[in-house]
């Protein structure tokens, strides 16, 4: 066992050691299908914090030839029939990029340090072959593999990390594709090549380095949507063990979706609040908001109406196809918007084309993120006024709550406000503070139609009213409040025992005034 040459399974034990450990064994039967054949090139990018790394060190750990089958007794992947005959009889190569990274002083130095570490394992397991070469990386692997017929198994953590540390240095990041390229492409000594990081391959030009990969990413992750953060079932399970509420863990920490995987949660915020019994901001304290910052206060082409928008609840249509996978080429605010997907900023909805803000975490880092800049001092003014807002409405103080709307239209104006749409975004964002206790609702189906926004009480706040906001465009707000009782709006709501307000706010554009009027419907829980 070494430390680059089969790792054993140390640090998969570990992990199968904690209070909480989530199987995703199943992953490797994924890998399996792919090992010894022209896919078997496989590049997994997700966000920091995501388990990318615990991914790895499975991926090790099953192939790893000095690793028994027990490492694997009562998980997912020891029940599988398909299981791979490769599953144990491999020469594993782990490699974390960033350690190698970190010692180097530029990309010949670390491509320098990364062959001689190699090198120096594999001369010494196999010492008694004959090699034409012995400094030669890709020679003395093949060698081996001729002689032993035993396939390797290539890990790569954070391959990525020059693109993230060292942005504009192009000729760097050319290198190091380069070397990657000569080293596992059409090699016959690759069982299986499995790399992640957080960005996506670069590109270059019309074609890539590394065009043998395939990809599997925030934007697409194909069969391996289920192993990018928790599953639904997963986070029922855990919040059933440790006494908390799923609703509550949903509306902080899920969002992110993918066509065979509807609900995919944070898994480092989950994880930290089953174990502190508290939620609370986790995985965004892994970094400060600044990471964000410098990307939203870009705006490319739009960029800071579109985010202004999916503060307030909204989506954005969006083009992937001219993200070049790097962090600096921006020729557009969909571009931006790309990046900040595969950054975990924005969920995305690939059969929408649309991105969003996944949770409640993710969106008091937007917050945090506009609070500093006078480009954002609207956004700020308007989110500091909610609770003021909110208040008034508790208090059935129509006039206050028309005068709050009214300020948040001119503060968010730059939001078309031509229509009752603009109008829902701008009470979404008005309403900052209400996401503490409710889930916020935009067409919500009820009675006879669909009530423009609802606010349902989460468990934790059942003492809070529940609220049917009904919006008219040039109509006054008594036709809100109708129109709420004629389609039955507030049944919907007939779960939620106790007080439910019924909201009618409406803007004349001739005036360009707001009125709002407020009524009271109990609900019997029946």
């Amino acid at each position: 066992m070494g430390i680059y040459l089969n790792p054993g399974a140390g640090r998969f034990l570990t992990a199968r050691s904690s209070k909480i450990y989530v199987d995703k064994t199943a992953l490797l039967g994924e890998l399996d299908a792919v090992f010894g054949t022209e896919q078997r090139f496989v590049c997994v990018s997700r966000p920091r914090r995501f388990g990318k790394t615990m991914a790895a060190n499975m991926v090790c750990a099953y192939y790893d030839r000095t690793v028994g089958r027990e490492v694997f007794d009562g998980l997912e992947i020891a029940r599988e029939t398909g299981a791979s005959g490769d599953r144990g009889t491999c020469d594993v190569l782990r490699i974390n990029m960033q350690e190698f990274l970190s010692e180097a002083e530029d990309m010949e130095g670390l491509l320098a340090e990364l062959r001689e570490a190699l090198l120096w394992e594999l001369l010494e397991a196999y010492d008694a072959l004959r090699y034409r070469r012995k400094d030669n990386l890709r020679l003395v692997m093949e060698t081996i593999y001729a002689q032993t017929q035993r396939p390797f198994v290539i890990v790569i953590d954070e391959w990525d990390c020059i693109f993230r540390e060292y942005p504009h240095d192009t000729a760097a990041q050319r290198k190091y594709l380069d070397f990657l390229r000569d080293w596992l492409k059409d090699k016959e000594y690759i069982g299986l090549a499995y790399m992640t990081g957080i960005l996506p391959i670069k590109k270059y030009g019309t074609h890539s380095a590394l065009n043998m990969f395939t990809e599997y990413s925030m934007e697409n992750p194909g069969p391996f949507a289920p192993y990018v953060g928790f599953t639904e079932d997963e986070v029922r399970h855990l919040c059933a063990e440790y006494g908390m509420d799923f609703g509550e863990c949903c509306a902080w920490y899920d969002g992110y979706a993918f066509p065979n995987c509807s609900h995919v949660f944070s898994p480092k915020s989950v994880v930290e609040a089953m174990m502190r019994r508290e939620y609370d901001d986790y995985w965004t304290k892994t970094e400060t908001y600044e990471a964000l910052k410098v990307y939203i206060d870009l705006n490319e082409g739009g960029l800071r109406d579109a985010i202004v928008k999916m503060m307030a609840g909204g989506r954005q249509k969006i083009s992937t196809l001219t993200f070049t996978n790097d962090m600096t080429t921006f020729t557009s605010a969909d571009d931006v918007m790309t990046l900040l997907v595969h950054l975990g900023y924005l969920g995305y909805d690939r059969r929408e084309e649309e991105v969003f803000i996944p949770n409640n975490e993710i969106l008091r880092e937007y917050i945090a993120a506009t609070k500093q800049g006078e480009e954002w001092q609207i956004v700020s003014r308007a989110v500091q006024a909610s609770d003021d807002l909110l208040a008034a409405v508790f208090e059935k103080d129509a006039a206050a709550v028309a005068e709050g709307v009214e300020k948040a239209h001119l503060e968010t104006s730059q939001i078309q406000y031509n229509d009752e749409n603009a109008l829902s975004y701008t009470l979404s964002l008005a309403f900052y503070s209400a996401r503490r206790f409710y889930n916020i609702v935009r067409e919500l189906p009820a009675g006879k139609g669909f009530a423009d926004l609802a606010f349902l009480p989460r468990p934790q706040h059942a003492e809070k009213p529940a609220l049917v906001i009904e919006l008219k465009w040039d109509r006054a707000a008594e036709t809100a409040i109708r129109q709420i009782k004629e389609k039955e709006y507030a049944g919907a709501l007939a779960d939620y025992a106790g007080e439910v307000l019924l909201v009618g706010v409406s803007y004349d554009k001739k005036t360009r005034r707001h009125e709002a009027v407020i009524e009271e419907w109990q609900s019997s829980g029946e």
